[in-house]
Protein backbone atom coordinates (compact mmCIF):
# COMPACT_ATOMS: atom_id res chain seq x y z
CA UNK A 1 0.00 0.00 0.00
CA UNK A 2 2.99 2.50 -0.33
CA UNK A 3 2.22 3.72 -3.65
CA UNK A 4 -0.77 5.04 -6.09
CA UNK A 5 -2.13 1.80 -7.86
CA UNK A 6 -4.17 3.06 -11.04
CA UNK A 7 -4.46 2.25 -14.88
CA UNK A 8 -3.94 6.14 -16.50
CA UNK A 9 -5.58 4.95 -19.44
CA UNK A 10 -8.62 3.63 -17.65
CA UNK A 11 -8.77 7.34 -15.69
CA UNK A 12 -8.72 8.90 -19.11
CA UNK A 13 -11.08 6.98 -20.76
CA UNK A 14 -13.77 7.14 -17.76
CA UNK A 15 -13.20 10.82 -17.80
CA UNK A 16 -13.75 10.64 -21.56
CA UNK A 17 -17.32 9.14 -21.38
CA UNK A 18 -18.38 11.65 -18.47
CA UNK A 19 -17.75 14.46 -20.31
CA UNK A 20 -19.58 13.21 -23.24
CA UNK A 21 -22.40 12.30 -20.77
CA UNK A 22 -22.37 15.68 -19.22
CA UNK A 23 -22.21 17.39 -22.36
CA UNK A 24 -25.34 15.75 -23.41
CA UNK A 25 -27.36 17.39 -19.93
CA UNK A 26 -29.40 20.24 -20.76
CA UNK A 27 -27.72 21.92 -17.68
CA UNK A 28 -28.54 25.88 -17.82
CA UNK A 29 -26.78 28.96 -15.72
CA UNK A 30 -27.08 27.53 -12.09
CA UNK A 31 -24.60 25.55 -9.68
CA UNK A 32 -25.42 22.22 -11.10
CA UNK A 33 -24.07 23.49 -14.50
CA UNK A 34 -21.11 25.19 -12.37
CA UNK A 35 -19.60 22.20 -10.49
CA UNK A 36 -19.57 20.25 -14.23
CA UNK A 37 -17.98 22.29 -16.03
CA UNK A 38 -15.31 23.44 -13.22
CA UNK A 39 -15.21 19.50 -13.40
CA UNK A 40 -14.38 19.38 -17.70
CA UNK A 41 -12.00 22.52 -17.60
CA UNK A 42 -9.75 20.38 -14.75
CA UNK A 43 -9.98 17.23 -16.84
CA UNK A 44 -8.88 19.88 -19.75
CA UNK A 45 -5.62 21.00 -17.88
CA UNK A 46 -4.80 17.29 -16.60
CA UNK A 47 -4.62 16.29 -19.86
CA UNK A 48 -4.49 18.52 -22.30
CA UNK A 49 -7.59 17.34 -24.67
CA UNK A 50 -8.55 20.96 -26.70
CA UNK A 51 -12.18 19.30 -27.49
CA UNK A 52 -12.96 19.59 -23.57
CA UNK A 53 -12.39 23.51 -23.92
CA UNK A 54 -14.01 24.04 -27.11
CA UNK A 55 -17.28 22.00 -25.94
CA UNK A 56 -17.49 24.16 -22.93
CA UNK A 57 -16.91 27.45 -24.90
CA UNK A 58 -19.67 26.30 -27.41
CA UNK A 59 -22.14 25.40 -24.83
CA UNK A 60 -21.07 28.63 -22.39
CA UNK A 61 -21.09 30.92 -25.31
CA UNK A 62 -24.98 29.68 -26.28
CA UNK A 63 -25.99 30.24 -22.42
CA UNK A 64 -24.24 33.83 -22.92
CA UNK A 65 -26.67 34.31 -26.09
CA UNK A 66 -29.75 33.08 -23.78
CA UNK A 67 -29.26 35.39 -21.16
CA UNK A 68 -27.71 35.40 -17.73
CA UNK A 69 -30.05 34.89 -15.00
CA UNK A 70 -30.31 36.74 -11.82
CA UNK A 71 -26.86 35.63 -9.60
CA UNK A 72 -27.02 34.36 -6.01
CA UNK A 73 -24.05 32.83 -4.77
CA UNK A 74 -25.40 29.59 -6.28
CA UNK A 75 -25.21 30.94 -9.65
CA UNK A 76 -21.58 32.34 -9.33
CA UNK A 77 -20.26 28.90 -9.28
CA UNK A 78 -20.36 29.47 -13.44
CA UNK A 79 -17.77 31.77 -12.12
CA UNK A 80 -15.04 29.00 -12.67
CA UNK A 81 -15.37 27.75 -16.37
CA UNK A 82 -15.54 31.44 -17.55
CA UNK A 83 -12.29 31.99 -15.19
CA UNK A 84 -10.91 28.72 -17.27
CA UNK A 85 -12.48 29.77 -20.72
CA UNK A 86 -10.49 33.49 -20.14
CA UNK A 87 -7.36 32.15 -19.48
CA UNK A 88 -7.41 30.27 -22.72
CA UNK A 89 -9.58 33.10 -25.11
CA UNK A 90 -8.52 36.01 -23.24
CA UNK A 91 -11.89 37.29 -24.89
CA UNK A 92 -13.61 40.38 -23.12
CA UNK A 93 -17.01 38.92 -23.29
CA UNK A 94 -15.97 36.14 -20.22
CA UNK A 95 -13.94 39.23 -18.15
CA UNK A 96 -17.08 41.32 -18.36
CA UNK A 97 -18.90 38.56 -17.19
CA UNK A 98 -16.84 37.64 -14.10
CA UNK A 99 -16.69 41.75 -13.31
CA UNK A 100 -20.40 41.27 -12.73
CA UNK A 101 -20.11 38.36 -10.79
CA UNK A 102 -17.45 39.73 -8.43
CA UNK A 103 -20.04 43.01 -8.47
CA UNK A 104 -22.58 41.16 -7.10
CA UNK A 105 -20.40 39.35 -4.48
CA UNK A 106 -18.77 42.27 -3.27
CA UNK A 107 -20.95 44.91 -3.26
CA UNK A 108 -24.76 43.18 -3.33
CA UNK A 109 -24.99 39.53 -1.82
CA UNK A 110 -26.17 39.54 1.44
CA UNK A 111 -23.94 38.87 4.46
CA UNK A 112 -24.16 38.69 7.88
CA UNK A 113 -21.67 39.00 10.73
CA UNK A 114 -18.17 39.91 10.13
CA UNK A 115 -18.93 39.86 6.45
CA UNK A 116 -19.78 36.58 6.25
CA UNK A 117 -21.29 35.40 2.55
CA UNK A 118 -25.45 34.30 3.39
CA UNK A 119 -26.20 30.91 1.66
CA UNK A 120 -28.60 32.04 -1.46
CA UNK A 121 -30.36 29.97 -4.11
CA UNK A 122 -32.60 32.47 -5.76
CA UNK A 123 -33.68 36.19 -5.23
CA UNK A 124 -35.32 35.74 -2.39
CA UNK A 125 -34.26 35.50 1.13
CA UNK A 126 -34.15 31.43 1.67
CA UNK A 127 -31.98 31.16 3.80
CA UNK A 128 -31.63 34.41 6.68
CA UNK A 129 -28.13 34.65 8.22
CA UNK A 130 -27.08 31.16 7.13
CA UNK A 131 -23.87 30.43 5.80
CA UNK A 132 -23.55 26.70 4.31
CA UNK A 133 -20.43 24.82 3.68
CA UNK A 134 -21.97 24.94 -0.34
CA UNK A 135 -20.53 28.74 -0.14
CA UNK A 136 -17.14 27.57 -0.09
CA UNK A 137 -17.60 26.00 -4.08
CA UNK A 138 -19.84 28.39 -5.10
CA UNK A 139 -18.03 31.76 -3.94
CA UNK A 140 -14.85 31.74 -1.79
CA UNK A 141 -13.22 29.38 -4.21
CA UNK A 142 -14.07 31.17 -7.34
CA UNK A 143 -13.22 34.60 -5.12
CA UNK A 144 -9.67 33.59 -4.79
CA UNK A 145 -9.45 32.32 -8.29
CA UNK A 146 -10.50 35.40 -9.41
CA UNK A 147 -8.61 36.89 -7.48
CA UNK A 148 -5.07 35.73 -8.36
CA UNK A 149 -5.83 35.37 -12.05
CA UNK A 150 -7.09 39.40 -12.32
CA UNK A 151 -4.55 40.71 -10.12
CA UNK A 152 -6.68 41.57 -7.08
CA UNK A 153 -5.70 40.98 -4.07
CA UNK A 154 -8.99 41.98 -2.39
CA UNK A 155 -10.76 39.78 -3.69
CA UNK A 156 -8.33 37.26 -2.39
CA UNK A 157 -8.92 38.80 1.40
CA UNK A 158 -12.15 38.35 1.30
CA UNK A 159 -12.16 34.60 -0.34
CA UNK A 160 -9.50 33.71 2.60
CA UNK A 161 -11.87 35.76 5.32
CA UNK A 162 -14.88 33.28 3.72
CA UNK A 163 -13.23 30.26 4.70
CA UNK A 164 -11.77 31.81 8.26
CA UNK A 165 -15.64 32.25 9.36
CA UNK A 166 -16.75 29.17 7.66
CA UNK A 167 -14.20 27.43 9.54
CA UNK A 168 -15.30 28.99 12.94
CA UNK A 169 -19.11 28.40 12.44
CA UNK A 170 -18.79 24.98 10.56
CA UNK A 171 -16.29 22.61 11.79
CA UNK A 172 -16.73 20.44 14.71
CA UNK A 173 -13.50 21.38 16.98
CA UNK A 174 -14.01 18.22 18.89
CA UNK A 175 -13.69 15.96 15.89
CA UNK A 176 -12.61 17.84 12.99
CA UNK A 177 -15.54 16.88 11.02
CA UNK A 178 -18.07 19.66 9.22
CA UNK A 179 -21.68 20.51 9.78
CA UNK A 180 -23.70 21.36 6.64
CA UNK A 181 -25.26 24.73 7.77
CA UNK A 182 -25.23 27.36 10.72
CA UNK A 183 -27.71 29.89 11.70
CA UNK A 184 -26.74 33.07 13.16
CA UNK A 185 -30.01 33.94 14.33
CA UNK A 186 -29.95 31.14 16.68
CA UNK A 187 -26.18 30.86 17.20
CA UNK A 188 -26.11 26.62 16.26
CA UNK A 189 -25.76 24.37 13.69
CA UNK A 190 -29.35 23.48 12.66
CA UNK A 191 -29.97 19.92 12.62
CA UNK A 192 -26.35 19.24 13.12
CA UNK A 193 -25.25 16.77 10.86
CA UNK A 194 -22.11 15.68 9.30
CA UNK A 195 -23.41 15.73 5.65
CA UNK A 196 -20.93 14.14 3.73
CA UNK A 197 -21.25 16.92 0.41
CA UNK A 198 -20.46 19.76 2.96
CA UNK A 199 -17.45 17.95 4.04
CA UNK A 200 -16.41 17.38 0.45
CA UNK A 201 -17.26 21.07 -0.44
CA UNK A 202 -14.70 22.23 2.59
CA UNK A 203 -12.36 19.53 1.95
CA UNK A 204 -11.74 19.92 -1.48
CA UNK A 205 -11.62 23.64 -1.41
CA UNK A 206 -8.68 23.77 0.81
CA UNK A 207 -6.94 21.39 -0.26
CA UNK A 208 -6.93 24.12 -3.36
CA UNK A 209 -5.55 27.17 -1.91
CA UNK A 210 -2.08 26.32 -1.36
CA UNK A 211 -1.77 25.16 -4.83
CA UNK A 212 -3.77 28.46 -6.05
CA UNK A 213 -2.28 31.25 -4.12
CA UNK A 214 1.46 32.40 -4.58
CA UNK A 215 3.12 32.84 -0.83
CA UNK A 216 -0.22 31.22 0.76
CA UNK A 217 1.81 30.63 4.21
CA UNK A 218 2.44 34.71 4.38
CA UNK A 219 -1.62 34.76 4.80
CA UNK A 220 -2.90 34.28 8.54
CA UNK A 221 -5.98 32.91 6.90
CA UNK A 222 -3.96 29.91 5.44
CA UNK A 223 -2.33 29.22 8.42
CA UNK A 224 -6.20 28.68 9.57
CA UNK A 225 -7.24 26.54 6.60
CA UNK A 226 -4.09 24.47 6.80
CA UNK A 227 -5.09 23.81 10.33
CA UNK A 228 -8.61 23.21 9.35
CA UNK A 229 -8.11 20.78 6.82
CA UNK A 230 -5.17 18.76 8.67
CA UNK A 231 -7.92 17.72 11.08
CA UNK A 232 -10.58 17.26 8.73
CA UNK A 233 -8.44 14.98 6.92
CA UNK A 234 -7.52 12.88 9.96
CA UNK A 235 -10.90 12.50 11.15
CA UNK A 236 -12.13 11.84 7.43
CA UNK A 237 -10.29 8.59 7.53
CA UNK A 238 -11.84 6.73 9.99
CA UNK A 239 -15.32 6.97 8.00
CA UNK A 240 -14.21 5.48 4.64
CA UNK A 241 -16.41 2.52 4.08
CA UNK A 242 -15.64 -1.08 2.99
CA UNK A 243 -16.03 0.24 -1.03
CA UNK A 244 -13.83 2.98 -0.25
CA UNK A 245 -16.73 5.76 0.20
CA UNK A 246 -18.35 7.88 2.51
CA UNK A 247 -21.53 8.48 3.20
CA UNK A 248 -24.18 11.21 2.86
CA UNK A 249 -24.29 11.14 6.59
CA UNK A 250 -20.42 10.25 7.35
CA UNK A 251 -21.11 8.50 11.20
CA UNK A 252 -24.43 7.17 10.10
CA UNK A 253 -24.18 3.47 9.21
CA UNK A 254 -27.59 3.51 7.85
CA UNK A 255 -27.12 6.42 5.47
CA UNK A 256 -26.53 5.44 2.26
CA UNK A 257 -22.49 6.25 0.02
CA UNK A 258 -22.53 9.37 -1.89
CA UNK A 259 -20.23 9.64 -4.89
CA UNK A 260 -19.95 13.38 -5.14
CA UNK A 261 -18.88 13.46 -1.30
CA UNK A 262 -16.49 10.89 -1.94
CA UNK A 263 -14.90 12.52 -4.99
CA UNK A 264 -14.40 15.56 -3.17
CA UNK A 265 -13.17 14.09 -0.09
CA UNK A 266 -10.75 11.20 -2.35
CA UNK A 267 -9.42 14.88 -4.34
CA UNK A 268 -8.03 16.30 -0.85
CA UNK A 269 -6.65 13.42 0.27
CA UNK A 270 -4.72 13.24 -2.98
CA UNK A 271 -3.99 16.87 -3.32
CA UNK A 272 -2.47 17.06 0.25
CA UNK A 273 0.24 14.57 -1.02
CA UNK A 274 0.75 12.87 2.64
CA UNK A 275 1.80 9.26 1.35
CA UNK A 276 0.00 8.22 4.46
CA UNK A 277 -3.47 8.30 3.03
CA UNK A 278 -2.21 6.35 -0.15
CA UNK A 279 -4.04 3.38 1.61
CA UNK A 280 -7.20 5.23 1.86
CA UNK A 281 -6.97 6.91 -1.90
CA UNK A 282 -6.59 3.40 -3.35
CA UNK A 283 -9.90 2.02 -2.69
CA UNK A 284 -11.62 5.55 -3.24
CA UNK A 285 -10.21 4.61 -7.18
CA UNK A 286 -12.00 1.67 -7.43
CA UNK A 287 -15.59 2.75 -5.54
CA UNK A 288 -15.84 5.62 -7.66
CA UNK A 289 -14.92 3.88 -11.31
CA UNK A 290 -17.52 1.41 -9.99
CA UNK A 291 -20.04 3.70 -10.21
CA UNK A 292 -19.14 5.24 -13.50
CA UNK A 293 -21.02 3.71 -15.91
CA UNK A 294 -20.47 2.82 -19.42
CA UNK A 295 -21.91 5.56 -21.01
CA UNK A 296 -20.63 7.96 -18.44
CA UNK A 297 -22.99 8.43 -16.04
CA UNK A 298 -21.98 9.09 -12.66
CA UNK A 299 -24.08 6.70 -10.48
CA UNK A 300 -25.22 7.58 -6.29
CA UNK A 301 -24.81 11.02 -6.69
CA UNK A 302 -27.71 12.78 -3.58
CA UNK A 303 -30.04 15.58 -5.25
CA UNK A 304 -30.07 19.05 -4.37
CA UNK A 305 -29.75 18.84 -0.37
CA UNK A 306 -30.85 21.72 1.89
CA UNK A 307 -29.72 21.94 5.57
CA UNK A 308 -32.38 18.78 6.18
CA UNK A 309 -34.61 19.18 9.67
CA UNK A 310 -33.62 15.00 10.73
CA UNK A 311 -31.66 12.25 9.94
CA UNK A 312 -34.51 10.32 8.05
CA UNK A 313 -34.67 13.92 5.82
CA UNK A 314 -30.92 13.21 4.71
CA UNK A 315 -31.30 9.54 4.23
CA UNK A 316 -33.94 10.09 1.91
CA UNK A 317 -32.64 12.56 -0.78
CA UNK A 318 -32.80 10.85 -3.87
CA UNK A 319 -29.71 9.12 -5.57
CA UNK A 320 -31.21 8.05 -8.37
CA UNK A 321 -30.71 10.70 -11.22
CA UNK A 322 -27.78 12.03 -12.84
CA UNK A 323 -26.67 15.30 -11.49
CA UNK A 324 -23.82 17.80 -12.54
CA UNK A 325 -22.01 18.13 -9.32
CA UNK A 326 -21.36 14.17 -9.43
CA UNK A 327 -20.51 14.22 -12.89
CA UNK A 328 -18.11 17.71 -12.13
CA UNK A 329 -16.36 16.29 -8.62
CA UNK A 330 -15.33 13.23 -10.37
CA UNK A 331 -13.75 14.96 -12.80
CA UNK A 332 -11.93 17.00 -10.49
CA UNK A 333 -10.88 13.61 -8.90
CA UNK A 334 -9.60 12.13 -11.90
CA UNK A 335 -7.79 15.29 -13.15
CA UNK A 336 -6.35 15.01 -9.59
CA UNK A 337 -5.25 11.87 -9.88
CA UNK A 338 -3.70 12.52 -13.61
CA UNK A 339 -2.07 15.98 -12.34
CA UNK A 340 -0.34 15.03 -8.86
CA UNK A 341 1.13 11.84 -9.37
Amino acid sequence: MGKLIFDREQIEQAADRIVERTMGMDLTWDWPCGVAYYGIAAAFEATGKQKYMDLLKERVDELIDLGLPVFTVNTCAMGHVLLSLYETTSEKMYLEILEKKVDYLENKALRFGEHVLQHTVSADNDFPEQCWADTLFMAAFFLLRAGVQLKRPELVDDGLKQWYWHIQYLQDKENGLWYHGYSHITKDNMSGFYWGRANGWAAYTMSQVARILPECYLYPEYLEIAGSLSEQLSALKYYQTEQGLWRTLLDDAESYEEVSASAAIAAAFLASKNPLYFKYINPAIEGILANVTRDGRVRNVSAGTAVMQDRDGYRGISRKWIQGWGQGMTLAFFAELLTVF
